[in-house]
């Protein structure tokens, strides 16, 4: 059985309040100050956890609220605008089994579906699944082909209901040389409505964050290999496959800096600019994938994602949940998206 605590104040030792304004923000095209406002801070909000990752916010409870990973540790996380702490809101929240284990085993990308449930890439069971109203977990992928996932990482819901996922090996203890390692290779699946899983792209050496372009006509997948610390984008089929697959972005300045960081996980607004995490902080591109300037947090920051009015950017950033104010306002706030705005009843 799965528990989740809406009320479990989480140990000190565990999270403090941050309450400081950290880093710095680089503003390379006038377009910035568009998305971005001149008097906008990073604010540090809690910290102390091992990495701090998936953020995604969920309507309900007096306005709403932001979950995200802790994925060492097992936990998501439940934080409230203006409190002081965090939450313990599922645990176990990536690995279920009784059999301890090493490795980075809680859940990694969070999102919600159409009515609101949130969904999430669990590492250490190597699945991806739902979160039901009464607490259990139904596993909505659990292979390919017979085989088991390496660890779902990131997740992105089509208009359809369809799910779209990666699967690099970070969850798995060894990674690349795990011995339970079943797929040879790190892909991007799709869940079509019928529960079959699909494989659309097996050629990307680290598969991580994902996210759909406003009208879903362009899907983004970032790549966390410093060799190759690439954003790609694909154009989506009708059908839901994908095709042409392009670099929509290259952070090799970046990482030969000696930045923090890698792509790892991105979200788009809704004119369809890009907010990717990267070899410092957070880029901010273009729909054509043109770099606009930096919100740069001083540490790895592993992904984002928007909450509240829909245009605070909530960063996770290594060992803290951060935030910005923009002009500007996350995708899956529009109302068109899926017909109405996301609820928890």
């Amino acid at each position: 059985m799965v528990r989740v605590s809406w009320a479990v104040a989480l140990a000190a030792a565990a999270a403090c309040w941050g309450g400081e304004t950290i880093g710095e923000i680089e503003r390379a095209d006038p377009r910035f100050d568009e998305l971005v406002p001149r008097d906008s801070k990073i604010e540090k909000l809690v910290t102390g956890f091992s990495w701090a990752e998936g953020p995604v916010w969920m309507q309900g409870e007096g306005g709403g609220f932001l979950v995200f990973s802790d994925v060492p540790n097992n936990v998501v996380f439940k934080y409230k605008p203006g409190d002081a702490k965090v939450t313990e809101f599922l645990r176990p929240s990536g690995y279920t089994g009784a059999q301890k284990r090493g490795g980075e085993t809680g859940s990694n990308g969070l999102t919600v579906d159409q009515k609101g449930r949130l969904l999430l890439c669990q590492h250490g069971d190597r699945r991806v699944s739902r979160l039901e109203a009464d607490g259990k977990l139904t596993p909505l992928a659990t292979n390919f082909e017979g085989k088991r996932f390496n660890s779902p990482n990131d997740l992105a819901v089509h208009s359809s209901g369809e799910v779209y996922f990666t699967d690099p090996p970070y969850g798995l203890e060894k990674q690349m040389n795990d011995p339970t390692k079943e797929i040879p290779f790190q892909g991007v699946y799709r869940i079509k409505k019928s529960g079959e899983v699909a494989l659309l792209e097996k050629d990307i050496t680290r598969p991580n964050g994902i996210a759909f372009s406003p009208d879903e006509k362009t899907l983004y997948v970032c790549n966390s290999d410093p060799t190759i610390p690439v954003v790609y984008a694909f154009d989506v089929q009708s059908d839901g496959s994908v095709a042409n697959k392009r670099v929509f972005f290259n952070s090799m300045k970046w990482v030969l800096e000696g930045r923090k960081g890698l792509p790892d996980g991105l979200k788009v607004d809704s004119k369809g600019n890009v907010f990717t995490t990267g070899p410092g902080g957070v880029f901010v591109l273009t729909p054509k994938g043109e770099y606009l300037g930096r919100i740069d947090t001083k540490v790895a920051t592993a992904n984002c994602n928007w909450g509240e009015n829909g245009s605070v950017l909530y960063m996770t950033a290594d060992k803290s949940l951060c935030k910005i104010k923009t002009n500007t306002t996350g995708a899956r706030f529009q109302e068109d998206l899926f017909g109405k705005v996301f609820k928890v009843d």
